[in-house]
């Protein structure tokens, strides 16, 4: 059975490799179409899954399914763009960064999990780190976006907390080839309504398509929810704050962008978040063992 260290690395690498979209977005992919994209990134992923692994969900699980893609990915990556439209980048991101925390309340509430002080802490230390790393002293705000940006958080933490309450009796790739596909198909109708057609595609576009799709769709997708079946939503959560790390460290290496010491403070303080957190599950992972011999 795989160690709790080597779930915690597999499952760090879907918010490290989500870290990369932006870059993607702005240097390989056409603007001003936000939700096609979307449909790309999540659609043809689910379908090329579904066609491989020949499963289709059962009974209630076609509702849940539905539920659970329309909470991970349509209704998340909607108002993901409504926010990240309507504030800069750094408020926007500080605006999600309250996730890890709203997770931490969810399954206390809806699974049972302990809550420690340590934990909560931690995630308002995350939240900090990101807001050191992100914001500058001219962000503006804008309360459209700042109400998308927390109900976009809530979206993504109640989709956490239901796909761990609701165990689902296949192996993770297939569970996210179902909520990629119903959470695609439900974003298509939208995106051909609200957006003009995508204009012929370049060789870079068709690259930066295939990644987000391959790679920071199905692959790490179904890295996060292997971890959250092993590790719980509590444990997961605070691995999100890789992602805001990972993009400014990508925006400093790809795209020579400055990388200040106060930004390095923000690393540290992010860093040091994700890592109480997991000695916080840590410890309440081996109280509960010791309660149950």
């Amino acid at each position: 059975m795989m160690n709790r260290y080597t779930a915690l690395l597999l499952t760090a690498l879907a918010p490290i490799v989500w870290g990369s979209t932006y870059l993607i977005t702005t240097e390989m992919l056409p603007s001003g179409f936000p939700l096609t994209l979307a449909v790309l990134r999540a659609l043809p992923a689910g379908l090329l899954l579904l066609i491989w692994l020949r499963k289709l969900p059962q009974g209630i699980w076609w509702l849940r399914v539905t539920l659970l893609g329309i909470l991970n990915f349509s209704l998340f990556w909607w108002l993901l763009f409504v926010a990240a439209y309507r504030l800069p980048g750094g408020v926007a991101a500080t605006v999600g960064a309250i996730q890890p925390l709203i997770v931490l309340f969810l399954s206390y509430w809806l699974l049972k999990s302990p809550l420690s002080a340590l934990s909560i802490a931690s995630s308002f230390a995350g939240i900090a780190g990101v807001a050191i790393l992100l914001l500058t002293p001219n962000a503006a705000l804008d309360l459209t976006g700042v109400i998308a940006g927390i109900a976009g958080a809530f979206s993504m933490a109640v989709g956490t907390v239901l796909s761990r309450r609701w165990q689902p009796p296949v192996t993770p790739l297939i569970f996210t080839a179902w909520q990629l596909t119903a959470g695609g198909i439900v974003l298509l109708p939208f995106a051909l309504w609200l957006e003009p057609s995508l204009p012929s595609l370049t060789v870079i576009n068709m690259i930066g398509i295939s990644y987000l799709t391959l790679i920071g769709g199905a692959l790490t997708y179904a890295l996060w929810f292997r971890g959250l079946a092993l590790l719980g939503p509590s444990a997961v959560a605070s691995l999100g704050f890789l992602s805001p790390v990972s993009a400014v460290i990508l925006g400093w290496v790809v795209l020579d962008q400055s990388l200040s010491l106060l930004q390095l403070l923000g690393m540290v303080v992010i860093l040091g978040s994700v890592w109480t957190s997991q000695q916080s599950e840590k410890r309440l992972a081996q109280r509960r063992l010791q309660q149950l011999a």
